[in-house]
């Protein structure tokens, strides 16, 4: 989720930055508006829905609430009407008589008993039928009330009646179906009802017949099986193993249906409310596949049954949904607005600003003349003073330029004639070589060769870089020059393949440090050594770096000298009394050969010292791995 968002402000951002000035500011005022509106609308949004939520709630439940008392008055009507004949001595003689019944007693039961069984039918309307099934074959039939058990002993609900004992059973008819028995016509059916169900034992564990009570469903609870649903809500009746609601149609819940098979299941965890009468109300929301509810219950405990009310809040909240329809639609009408007029208004603003810029993208085409006209002040009068002062600036640089430009040339024509002046420096040590030769003086004659050869390498300046080859081959001249100076010659040793001779590196970079080590590796104590040894080695790394190590027999250096030396190197900075990397040779010490290796080739690459007193000094400088002559390595 939040590498979305990321990608969209990047995306804005970039956007933004890519826009006109007045773009932008008519964008964040438009944001600046949006925001606050957006949230502020959010807020009473959520404030109507939750009152309309909260009014759904109580209406809905005063309507439950109803509805539940409807419920308890009919089962109270259906029970005390299955109570009754249990309770009558004559229907209770007449059930167990085991002969046959005179003629005078059962007219006598016709006028009393059974005329108190027709009175509970007229005094309770909605009870549909009040029906005695009695085990005793011997027993007359007097309908509509009076039948014997073996016309309903293989209906569904008969099973239900037995074992009851003391106890009652409910059973659903949700449909319109056949009557059980009797019927004023022979095509009469039973509407959707419910039957309560008792059993009738005498003495208690003598079964002698069956209690059935009717009521119409719609009667029983008007707003469950009835035409008395509100508007987007339903009722359904939960019982252990079904959920019943009035006949499918429309858009009604079923059992079937996702939203009643989750309340279901809320509502069976949560117990028997027969077996525990203490289950509290409660509410339920479902919001799950586009489909919002407001699950408010109650428990029934005389029928072990859960009455639930689902309302529907996506039709609940219709008119809410209208007025947030309308909030965006007036905030989006308003910002187009805002916005149209604010870039009229920056127009009219900005106008010295684009002048300005033009003015801007002119000097970038070349065209430098401080000549930008704008009236009025402020910062953009302002903006405009100092971009003439600038243009004005850069011309007189650039006439700057031109004059050193000059100079430059000039410079390289006196160059060309100290070159000529080198000339005739390179001639007249021919001539002294030459007599020294004459005179049999070999060793001035080499020495003034090897002088030659070094001046020649250090005037010939023409670029930054040579192959290494010849900077081994003016080291070789220097030390055959500083020989002359020493009792005990050093002795170069160069311990280097032939296919890094082609290597490129930086001109008058090892040379420094041979003269470094020349002046200071050996001291007094070292007179009388048969030799002095300076050795240059190559290695190569795996990551295509080249070290040149270069390593003196001398007296070395101690351990914190090395260290202050090495920060010395990396600083940049000399300190005072520095004897090892304060020499200088021509401008150039161990210091600035470090500096100038990191400024041509890169950070990583440069000098570092080693050292153990007494034994060797070694100086090793890494470089990349560059030919330059060009071509493969193996070449």
């Amino acid at each position: 989720m939040d590498r979305p968002l990321k990608s969209a402000g990047t995306a804005l951002y970039r956007w933004l930055a890519t826009r006109s000035l007045q773009s932008r500011l008519v964008t964040a005022y438009a944001l600046l508006i949006l925001i606050p509106s957006t949230l502020l609308s959010t807020y009473f949004y959520n404030d109507i829905k939750d009152s309309y939520i909260e009014d759904a709630r109580d209406k809905s439940d005063y309507l439950m609430q109803s509805e539940k008392q409807v419920i308890v008055n009919q089962i109270e009507t259906m029970e005390r009407a299955g109570q009754l004949p249990l309770s009558d001595q004559d229907v209770q003689r007449y059930l167990t008589e085991e002969g046959d019944t005179p003629t005078s007693e059962l007219v006598d039961f016709n006028n009393t008993a059974y005329a108190n069984l027709t009175r509970i039918l007229v005094t309770n309307p909605a009870v549909l039928h009040l029906r005695l099934y009695t085990a005793n074959e011997r027993n007359y039939e007097i309908w509509p009330i009076i039948f014997r058990e073996s016309r309903v002993r293989k209906k569904p609900w008969f099973a239900l009646a037995q074992g009851l004992g003391e106890r009652q059973a409910w059973y659903f008819q949700p449909r319109e179906a056949l009557q059980d028995v009797g019927g004023t016509a022979p095509s009469e059916n039973d509407p959707p009802k419910l039957s309560l169900l008792r059993e009738i034992n005498l003495p208690k564990d003598r079964h002698v017949g069956v209690v059935q009570v009717d009521m119409r469903l719609d009667q029983f609870a008007p707003r469950i099986f009835g035409e008395l649903q509100e508007d987007g809500s339903q009722m359904l009746l939960v019982t252990g193993d079904s959920v019943y609601t009035r006949a499918q149609g429309g858009d009604l819940l079923t059992d079937a249906s996702p939203v009643v098979q989750y309340a279901v299941s809320k509502l069976r965890g949560l117990g028997d409310p027969g077996e525990d009468p203490n289950i509290p109300d409660g509410t339920l929301r479902y919001d799950k596949g586009g489909e919002a509810y407001m699950l408010m219950y109650t428990p029934l405990e005389r029928m072990d049954a859960y009455l639930l009310n689902a309302v529907s809040l996506e039709k609940m909240l219709q008119d809410v949904n209208r007025t947030r329809s309308m909030l965006i639609y007036a905030n989006i009408g308003f910002i187009l607005v805002l916005a149209m007029l604010t870039y009229i208004m920056n127009s009219f603003i900005l106008k010295n600003l684009k002048q300005l810029a033009d003015a801007m993208k002119r000097v970038r085409k070349g065209e430098l003349r401080p000549s930008l006209q704008i009236s009025g002040g402020g910062e953009i009068g302002e903006l405009a003073h100092h971009f003439n002062k600038m243009t004005q600036t850069i011309n007189e640089l650039i006439a700057e330029a031109v004059r050193k430009q000059a100079l430059m040339k000039e410079a390289e024509l006196r160059t060309l004639y100290n070159q000529i002046d080198s000339h005739f420096l390179y001639n007249t040590l021919e001539n002294i070589k030459m007599l020294a030769e004459i005179e049999e003086q070999m060793q001035i004659s080499d020495a003034l060769t090897s002088l030659g050869g070094m001046m020649r390498y250090n005037f010939k300046w023409t670029g930054e870089y040579v192959k290494l080859k010849d900077e081994l081959r003016h080291i070789e001249n220097y030390i055959e020059v500083m020989n002359i100076r020493f009792d005990e010659p050093v002795r170069l040793v160069c311990d280097i393949p032939q296919r890094f001779m082609e290597l490129e590196i930086l001109k008058m970079s090892l040379q420094p440090i041979v003269e470094n080590s020349v002046k200071h590796a050996w001291n007094e104590l070292d007179e009388g050594r048969e030799h002095r040894r300076f050795r240059i080695e190559i290695r190569e790394d795996a990551d295509a770096k080249i070290r040149i190590w270069m390593t003196d027999d001398g007296s070395g250096i101690d351990p914190r000298r090395l260290a202050e030396l090495n920060e010395e190197i990396r600083s940049g900075s000399d300190s005072p009394g520095t004897s090892y990397t304060g020499v200088k040779l021509g401008g150039i010490g161990l210091r600035n050969v470090h500096q100038r290796v990191r400024l041509f080739y890169g950070e990583e690459y440069g000098l570092s010292l080693e050292s153990v007193e007494g034994q060797y000094t070694r100086v090793v400088l890494t470089i990349p791995r560059v030919l330059l002559t060009g071509g493969g390595w193996e070449e």
